[in-house]
């Protein structure tokens, strides 16, 4: 499980990078416990809803509660168990 939990992590940091257009953040520089908000990745209310969008078409998750967003959206850790715990696996 912890292999498939640490590709997860480094899938999810590389479509940040690519649909939220990071051009001076790479997806080796965002730590996993690193905030995606505020002074971490440094990410605004507007990548939040692209997160969402990134979510329901790689994924197929829908993030309707915007309070549950807030703890889903904290780090990348965070994103990595939610999509892990909501998606089915064969």
């Amino acid at each position: 499980m912890n292999k498939d939990i640490d590709s997860l992590r480094q899938e999810l940091k590389e479509l940040l990078v690519e649909h939220l257009g990071l051009e001076d953040i790479t997806p080796e520089e965002i730590g996993d416990d690193m905030p995606l908000f505020g002074d971490g990745v440094g990410l605004d209310s507007l990548d939040g809803v692209e997160i969402v969008v990134m979510l329901q078409r790689h994924y197929g998750l829908d993030v309707k509660d915007m309070q549950k967003g807030q703890e889903i959206f904290q780090s990348v850790n965070t994103l990595a168990e939610y999509v892990a715990r909501n998606t089915k696996t064969e």
